[in-house]
């Protein structure tokens, strides 16, 4: 068994306490804003790491934003640092939490893709679309006030 990755999301906050329990508030793959281009601020990319004890040492990771015509609008290399688990321990598991402000360029669809060493491990999906606001002069009600 190689590395792997259990699960990623997209979040409003996540963290892990001292334990590494790994707390996570507010899961989307969705956003609405009231004008492109913009920025998701905060957005919070968690992840789960896993694998065999004998994945021990120190593991390739990167971090891509791509739009959906392959545009990377956001990247990163880093590793994952996996130390000796206890005497009998046969599984390792590592979760992260990476804090980004995304850029959105426009409406449409776009995602996180994570590889681990050369490989993709993961996509994670994000799409975002224009708020329409009610009461605009567009609207009926608001004409037929005037």
């Amino acid at each position: 068994m190689i590395l792997q990755i259990d699960f990623a999301v997209l979040a409003d906050y996540a963290l892990i306490d001292q334990h590494g329990k790994l707390s996570v508030l507010g899961m989307f793959q969705h956003v609405w804003v009231e004008q492109f281009p913009t920025l998701h601020t905060k957005t919070h990319l968690v992840l789960r790491v896993s694998g065999r004890r004998t994945e021990i040492g120190q593991h390739h990771i990167r971090i891509r934003f791509l739009a959906d015509d392959g545009e990377e609008l956001l990247g990163g290399d880093g590793t994952v640092q996996f130390g000796e688990p206890p005497a009998g321990v046969t599984e390792i598991e590592a979760g992260a939490v990476l804090v980004f402000d995304v850029p959105l360029p426009r409406a449409g669809l776009y995602h996180f893709q994570i590889d681990l060493g050369e490989a993709e491990a993961k996509r994670v999906p994000l799409s975002a679309s224009i708020l329409e606001q009610k009461g605009t002069d567009a609207s009926p009600t608001t004409r037929e006030e005037r």
